[in-house]
């Protein structure tokens, strides 16, 4: 057996506007949160800045599990453009999930926020991001959100 290891790749903080509601649909309730420009990615590897028009489209299921499917992008310090689609689970007790929703500040520790980003990038430099599995686990707040980024090695 080949236990895989982790190797810490960048971490990444965004504001976020209000979320716009779609609302209940046959699977669940629909959102979009707008991601907005100028948030930062900082890492041993790689570092530079979130670029805008970017969302998360989030669907809660009856379960009380959101599911995120995020497209973004970042633009490093040197000039490359990186696509991401980052697409996961956040879950947890329903009094913490309840605080999160009314914009309070939860310590992530509470509930569960793991995604599996997938990169898109271009030849060079940054290639390495094209040839591997990652994880990241997050941090929701009232108009921002955390995420630590792992290869899977």
């Amino acid at each position: 057996m080949i236990e895989p290891g982790l190797e810490f790749v960048y971490e990444a903080s965004g504001e976020l506007e209000e979320p716009r509601q779609i609302g209940e649909t046959y699977d669940g309730t629909r959102r979009i949160i707008p991601i907005l420009s100028g948030g930062y990615v900082k890492g041993p590897k790689i570092s530079g800045k979130l670029m805008g028009n970017s969302g998360d489209w989030q669907l809660t299921r009856s379960d009380g599990v959101t599911v995120a499917d995020a497209l973004y992008a970042i633009e490093t310090d040197d000039g490359a453009l990186i696509q991401i689609r980052n697409r996961g689970l956040r879950h947890g007790p329903v009094d913490v999930m309840r605080r999160l929703v009314a914009g309070e500040d939860v310590d992530p520790s509470e509930y569960y926020f793991r995604t599996v980003p997938e990169f898109i990038a271009p030849d060079g430099k940054y290639d390495w991001l094209n040839r591997s599995i990652f994880i990241c686990s997050g941090a929701r707040y009232a108009n921002s959100i955390k995420l630590w980024v792992w290869r899977v090695t």
